[in-house]
């Protein structure tokens, strides 16, 4: 049974990401996931139960994703921060798309529903301690406030390229100028 309440938000996740807030009804959910008709109702008997539970599935979904990019990409330098976001960024906004902009779709969401805020405020500050660290390692002089300057910088990013897709996306050249202003160095090179 937990494998198909999964399966019925997986598809409710591909469904938010790829149509909108306006397409996530329990009928496109049910067909995305390739359910009975009145599956997606059985567990989640309305709407806000629905996106709550969107954004319970898609919160840990994306912390496994940060929680291996974060162990994974164990940067020696400001450089390799710089590839290693972009790696993350070119992931986020092609495999994993739809995941990335149904989060968008859920902060959009929070804008009527303020209770969505400290569950999407969560997954934020995860992010916010693994950066504040690896900036604290390379010398900024305010590493939280920089993190932050950072994630909204690359949230911005991210949602240029979903709304606006380019083919040749390479957010590399932004993020080492950005980390460049915040650690008061004049560039970071690729991969130094």
């Amino acid at each position: 049974m937990a494998r198909r309440r999964e399966q019925v938000l997986e598809a409710a996740i591909g469904v938010l990401g790829s149509e909108g807030a306006r397409r996530l009804t329990y009928q496109a959910v049910d067909a995305a996931a390739g359910v009975p008709p009145g599956t997606a109702s059985n567990y989640f008997r309305n709407r806000t139960a629905l996106i709550d539970g969107i954004l319970d599935h898609l919160q840990a979904r994306e912390r496994h994703d940060w929680e291996r990019f974060a162990a994974g990409a164990a940067p020696a330098d400001a450089g390799e921060l710089a590839d290693a976001v972009a790696r993350f960024l070119r992931y986020a906004t092609g495999p994993a798309r739809a995941r990335t902009a149904a989060r968008f779709a859920l902060y959009l969401e929070s804008m009527t529903r303020p209770e969505l805020r400290p569950t999407l405020t969560r997954g934020r500050e995860a992010v916010l301690d693994w950066g504040t660290e690896w900036l604290r390692r390379f010398g900024s002089p305010a590493p939280r406030r920089h993190c932050e300057v950072l994630c909204d910088y690359l949230d911005g990013v991210v949602l240029h390229q979903l709304s606006f897709p380019d083919e040749e996306f390479d957010p590399g050249p932004g993020i080492r100028g950005l980390l460049g202003g915040l650690l008061g160095r004049a560039t970071i090179v690729q991969g130094r």
